[in-house]
This record gives structure tokens, sequence and C-alpha cells, in this order.
């Protein structure tokens, strides 16, 4: 199904007598949804543009590519830096914004700018019993006091399907240089990251890639000569780690490798961890020959590991969570994809699917921690 207005949908919806798979572009196929298929694809377009309020506004189906675009010609750009995850899960098919809001998709800039659900102004979207509901708008009991905005993004389409979305948009940086370090292990590269993250020099990457050949990367923005004089005194400031390279040029593709974890192609599971950044190392060296990607000064942690990998039972009780990202279904069904919520979150969580989608047609069996984690979402 797919339908081409917000009215089309609400019908369908209201219509629906079994679960639907809500689906955007088809790319970040991470959690396991049953049902039948409900594409937004129908529902593309950018409404409002106003580059002089740094606000956006575009239906839920609109290409990632297609907003890039348009927000490239003002000199604009997501400031999130949000993740193509074609690459590491094999998918086809296009980004759409949508995805990335019910994803709370969100790169290395995080760390400094914040996450995809900092910049959302607003949502439109249908509820589970067709229902129109819009952030702030229809006045009705049962929504009254919730911000929609912030639990529609990262539910991974639990609690409705979205229809428009609107986001605060930035100015793109002026000027971009990257320090680069080979060789260090783990501990001594998430040292680095995490003094450089401490400083007041202003860093909005900061990553480290121990998958092949060990790379630390750190990386400042802004105007040309704040970015120099930066650059010199963080040069210092980590000068016990090593030789700093300064890359002012062809870094960009770097980062789109972190972005997209792209050194984990290929064969494996692959998780996303979430934990304190000085865990990071501990937590990997408990899985002998994994494969790992550090983001976000090593809060973030890619693992790749053999297929099959309970790699939840390795870590044991580390206060984070863990999410299986690339999977066979039967390790998903096996595994479960999203990490275990803790009671009264799970309960919080299941109050308001019940809330705003009753019937649980939307995404049967997919749970969403990041509903109500903003602090672990994607």
């Amino acid at each position: 199904m797919r339908p081409e207005t917000e009215e089309e949908l609400a019908q369908i919806v209201a219509d629906a007598l079994g679960p639907l798979a809500i689906r955007g572009g088809g790319t970040r196929a991470v959690g396991v949804a049953t049902g039948e298929v409900l594409s937004t694809a129908g529902l593309s377009g950018i409404k409002l543009y106003e580059p002089g309020a740094l606000t956006l506004v575009a239906r839920a189906g609109t290409p990632l590519v297609e907003v890039e675009a348009a927000l490239a010609a003002e000199g604009q750009a997501l400031a999130f830096e949000p993740m193509d995850h074609r690459g590491l899960l094999g998918t086809q098919g296009v980004p759409t914004l949508g995805g990335v809001v019910a994803g709370n998709v969100s790169g290395p800039r995080r760390i400094a700018a914040g996450a995809c659900r900092d910049f959302m102004l607003g949502v439109r979207f249908v509820d589970g019993m067709g229902r129109v509901l819009k952030n702030g708008g229809r006045v009705m009991k049962n929504v009254t006091g919730y911000d929609l905005t912030r639990l529609m993004t990262g539910s991974y389409g639990t609690l409705g399907v979205m229809t428009e979305v609107s986001l605060k948009v930035l100015p793109a940086p002026r000027a971009s240089l990257t320090l680069a370090l080979e060789g260090l292990e783990a501990p001594r590269a998430v040292a680095a990251l995490s003094r450089a993250l401490g400083s007041p020099f202003e860093v909005s990457g900061a990553a480290h890639v121990a998958a092949g050949a060990p790379r630390t990367l750190i990386r400042l923005e802004g105007f040309e000569a704040s970015v120099a004089y930066r650059a010199d005194q963080l040069g210092r400031l980590l000068a016990e780690f090593g030789t700093w390279q300064r890359i002012e040029d062809g870094a960009a593709e770097s980062w789109r490798a972190i972005r997209d974890v792209s050194a984990l192609d290929g064969a494996g599971d692959v998780w996303r961890v979430s934990a304190r950044p000085t865990q990071g190392p501990v937590l990997a060296a408990r899985l002998p020959g994994a494969d790992a990607v550090y983001d976000w000064g090593g809060g973030l942690i890619w693992l790749r590991v053999p297929e099959g990998t309970d790699l939840r039972a390795a870590l044991g009780d580390f206060g984070g969570h863990a999410t299986l990202v690339r999977g066979g279904a039967a390790t998903k069904a096996r595994l479960g994809v999203f990490h275990p919520a803790a009671a009264p979150v799970a309960a919080l969580e299941a109050g308001l699917r019940a809330r705003f989608d009753p019937r649980g047609i939307f995404n049967p069996g997919l749970m969403a921690p990041e509903t109500s984690r903003g602090a672990g979402a994607a």
C-alpha cells in the first residue's frame, strides 16, 4: 500500500484488519516488523523551506538526498549528520526524511550539535485508530501533555505513521580540518578523544577505527581562522599521544565512512553499543576477534562479531544497551533486536503504545527503547 495523501493514509489505517509494517525507503531494516507493507514513499516533497528562519518542513517520504540538496544550495545542512545504512545492511532503496526521524538517526556530529531529536520542531502523524494528530495542534484528551515530536522521534513506527516533519537546520561549516593519528590502541585512542572533547576547542567529530589498521580522527569545524587556531592548540594538547597529521582536504570521505560504519561492511553480525566512553575498549576486549569502530568519543561502539553471537551475554551488565543492527532472522528472533528495557521503562513504553496504537497494528513485535530513552537513541 502506497498512499499519496495524508487522508488516504488515515483511511487505510482506520480500515486495517491486520498488522501493518511501516516502510519509508526500505533502507533501515533494523528491526523485525511483520504485516502488510505500508509505504510512506508517496508522501513526498518539501512543503516549506525558509533559509532565513533556519526552518524546513517536508513530508515524511521525501528522499533525504532531496532535502540535503535543497539545504546545500543555501549553504545549510542537517547538523546531526544522519547515517546511511545501505552499505552496512546491504539494502537498496532511497533513505527518507521520515526514516531518519523514526530512527533518531544521528552521526558523528551528534557530540557537538545534538541528535536528530534535538532539531525537531513539529510532526504530523496518523495514529493506530486512523486519526491525524500534530504537535500542539488538535486538542484531544489522550494527547494533551505529550511532547509528540520527542515521542515520535526514535519510535521506529510503533506509535504512528509520520506524514510530515518540521526541522531546524543550521549553516554548513565554512571550514573543516581533521587531525589524524595512526596506530593507537583503543584505550589510548579513547583517552585522546576524551581529552580533546574535554578541551575548549569545540570538537565536532571524535572517532577511532580499530577494524583493520587503527586510525584515530578528530574533526574541527567553523571559520577558517578559528579552525586553524584550534588545530594548533589541540595538537599541542594531544602531543603525548603522537604526531597528528592535519587533513584539510579529503577528510570528508573518512567521516562519511565513520558515519556509515563502512569498516564493518561484509559478513558477520553488527551490534551498536551505547556505553560510557571509557568502557568501550573494556567491552570490546570481552569479545576476542571482534572488529570495532568507536564514535562519539567512544560512547558509541560498533562491533562486528561472528554470526549468532550473543553479545549481550558476553558483555554482561554494563549499564548501557546493545542493539543488533545486522543479523540473520533466526538470530534476531532468538536474541531480540533491541536491548530489553528495565521494567518501569517497559511499562511506560507499553502504555504509550496502548494510547497511540490501541489495536497493536503498527510494526507488531518491534520494540523501540529509544521511544522513551533519548540518551541511547540512534
